[in-house]
This record gives C-alpha cells, sequence and structure tokens, in this order.
C-alpha cells in the first residue's frame, strides 16, 4: 500500500466504504477515477463491487454520462448502472489548487484509471509513465481510442466509430445494410480489459513492489475480437460476409420462423447434424446429402439448404418445435425482445439504493452473487470532505 496507510481512511465515506461484514477482495484499495461515459467507469465499477475505495474526479454539473437522460429516478440510465458505491468530488483540474489536490490524492492511491481525450492526462502530468518515476508502486490504465505508438494515437474515439473502424459494422448487419452492435461493446470490452490489466498488476505489485502503467485501446479490444474474420481473411483469403441472424462460419446456426414465433437453432457437430435431421426436420435423407455433408459444405450451400430447411419448419408450431428440439438435444433460444429480457427467468438482479430515495434494479454482475447494492453517488457529494482528507 501506499504511504498514507497509517492515517487515511481508505474505506471512504459511510455507505461507500466496505463494511466489516462484507470486505471485498480490494477492502484497502484506493483508486482515483477521473473517467467520463462507459469505458472507464466500467472499469472501476468492478472495483468498487469487489471493495476498493473509488473516488471519481467529475468537472462542475458532473461527468457526461450523466446527462445523457433521466431514465432512472432522475440519473441517466449508463450513470445508474456504472456508477454504484463510488464517490464524488467535483474539481476543476484547469485550476492549479484542484491540479494539486488530485496529484495529492494520487499520490496516496493504489490505482489511477483515465480515459480524458488523447494526451490530456500526460498534458496534466498524469501520465502513466511520468507518474510511476514519482509513485513507483502506483498503477495508471489509461484508456485511449488507439495505442498511443501508432499514427491514430490523437483521433478522438467513441463506441460507434471504433466499431466501424475495427470492422465490427463490416461483419455486423444485413449483406445489405452493415449495422453496429446495439449496446456499448467497445467501451465494455475496454473497460472489461482494463480492469483484468489492473488486477493482474495488483498481484504483481504484490510479488514486486512494482507499480505498472498500462494502456488499454479500444480499437485494440474490438481487433482482438475480430481475430477469426482476419484470420480467415489472411489465411484463407475468405472475406467475412454479413449474415444477419446467421452465424457466419457455422450452419445451421440461425433464427428459423415457425408457427407462432421464432427460434434461433445452433448446430455445431456432426451428431446433432444427424440429430436434427432425424428429429426435427423429420428428412433423415439430408444427413448424407453430398451437399451437406460436414459444415463447410452447409455454410457454403446454406441458401439451398434453407430451400429444405424453411418450408419443412414454417408450418411447425413453436411449442412442438421446442419439444423437438429438446427431445433431441439440440441447442436453441428464443428471439427475446427487451420486454423479454426484463422479466426473463433467468435474469438475476441487483437492487440499488438510491439517494434520491427508493431503489432501482440492474442486471447482477456475472460471478458477483454476494454482492450488495449501493447508491450512485450525487454530483461533487463528497468534496467538502476529499478536499479535507487530501489537504496539504
Amino acid at each position: 500500500m501506499t504511504k498514507l496507510d497509517a492515517t487515511l481512511d481508505r474505506s471512504g465515506a459511510p455507505g461507500f466504504g466496505a463494511s466489516a461484514e462484507s470486505k471485498g477482495a480490494l477492502d484497502g484499495v484506493l483508486v482515483i477515477a477521473i473517467e467520463q461515459a462507459v469505458a472507464a467507469p466500467t472499469c472501476t465499477v468492478r472495483l468498487a463491487d469487489a471493495g476498493a475505495r473509488v473516488i471519481k474526479v467529475e468537472r462542475a454539473g458532473g461527468e457526461t454520462a450523466r446527462h445523457y437522460d433521466q431514465s432512472v429516478g432522475g440519473f441517466s440510465a449508463y450513470f445508474a448502472w456504472l456508477n454504484r458505491g463510488k464517490e464524488s468530488v467535483c474539481l476543476d483540474l484547469k485550476n492549479e489548487d484542484d491540479l494539486a489536490l488530485v496529484h495529492r490524492m494520487v499520490g496516496n492511491a493504489d490505482v489511477l484509471v483515465q480515459n480524458l481525450a488523447p494526451g490530456a492526462a500526460a498534458r496534466l502530468g498524469l501520465g502513466g509513465k511520468d507518474l510511476l518515476k514519482k509513485y513507483p508502486c502506483l498503477i495508471v490504465a489509461d484508456i485511449v481510442g488507439y495505442g498511443q505508438d501508432t499514427p491514430y494515437r490523437d483521433m478522438r474515439a467513441y463506441d460507434m466509430l471504433i466499431q466501424a473502424e475495427s470492422g465490427i459494422c463490416a461483419v455486423t448487419g444485413t449483406p445489405e445494410v452493415p449495422s453496429k452492435v446495439g449496446v456499448s461493446i467497445a467501451d465494455i470490452s475496454a473497460g472489461m480489459n482494463a480492469h483484468a490489466a489492473i488486477l493482474e498488476a495488483l498481484i504483481a505489485r504484490d510479488r514486486t513492489g512494482q507499480g505498472r502503467a498500462i494502456e488499454i485501446a479500444m480499437f485494440d479490444c474490438m481487433a482482438d475480437w475480430m481475430a477469426v474474420p482476419l484470420l480467415h481473411y489472411v489465411h484463407d483469403g475468405h472475406e467475412t460476409a454479413r449474415h444477419g441472424l446467421s452465424h457466419a462460419s457455422i450452419y445451421p446456426y440461425s433464427l428459423f420462423n415457425c408457427e407462432g414465433g421464432s427460434i434461433a437453432v445452433a448446430i455445431q457437430q456432426q451428431s446433432e447434424w444427424s440429430r436434427f435431421c432425424t428429429g426435427v426436420l423429420r428428412m433423415p435423407e439430408l444427413i448424407d446429402d453430398p451437399r451437406y455433408r460436414d459444415n463447410p459444405l452447409r455454410v457454403h450451400n446454406r441458401n439451398i439448404l434453407d430451400q429444405e430447411i424453411l418450408p419443412a419448419l414454417s408450418c411447425l408450431p413453436i411449442a412442438e418445435m421446442i419439444e423437438r428440439l429438446n427431445t433431441n438435444k439440440i441447442a436453441w433460444g428464443r428471439m427475446s425482445t427487451v420486454p423479454n429480457v426484463a422479466e426473463h427467468p433467468a435474469l438475476r438482479k441487483l437492487t440499488i439504493p438510491s439517494p434520491r430515495g427508493g431503489s432501482y434494479e440492474v442486471p447482477r454482475p456475472a460471478g458477483r452473487s454476494d454482492l450488495v447494492g449501493r447508491p450512485v453517488p450525487e454530483v461533487g457529494a463528497d468534496t467538502d470532505r476529499i478536499r479535507a482528507t487530501f489537504a496539504r
């Protein structure tokens, strides 16, 4: 830990730090978050969930995501989702005294996470490499759009722009219309990668005593997710096409309409293909048809295979379709709407108390069955106390 461990209350204000009964794995870890929107808050909310004290540095009026909407009792949906259990301090980083306060906070922290515009942190003296020279035990995670050793280092980056630039949109959508994924996958992926990298750095610091400067580029995160289309293209000359609700390289793996609804079906093994033909389609002659004998052939001939499958399923009542799929141990899923998901029997929820009274629910993070929801902070709610804590 850092030099003020003996005197600094690292658990935060009442209601924010981990209680004696519910100490998390990161209890005692102090995180300074100069963050906005989605990517960095995705990272730091996971750190807060694990018991870290997360101090969120905001400008006057609050960070960007506070103002997207007012859907959740006056808070935006994004802010309500990603900021539970944090403290808020309002500071002007262009003000000399406020910037000096931030530097004192960072000097006593375990982790700094920031996703300011390209170059902004370095201009404020908060770049990872510079900070490590002063505070060798510090872990700094800079979330950027593009690798800072690439020609794109100064490009501003938002989720849709990164999805487009990285090729995600080229493989998403229908053959006629490219699309972005409907949730912020570039931001979320960057936050999750930053979270994992910080945990690794904390483990390494326990062994070596050394901190680490971490750069997480949103483009890198999406390029990693594009590995299969890239490998197909580079090594086989095959450019992955858009297939809407069908899999690009496995078939049948698609949404099929039947009487009364639609069912997504996934066939990944040859034995499943045999059971699908025999028990679901009731067309065993397709199993050894030379056009469909293995998965590469089925993918290549998907259009003519659909001429066999679609008529056989379109007149099948949905209840009978599900019964046949279950009986033959074929994986399937419904095409859920957002209202369906809101009432889904598999949806686990986390109740978050609101500082404005009442509460709301968010999907419970995976692997956190013991998590207790904590409130999001009002803008600058902790400013006075934090100024006093980190006074000269």
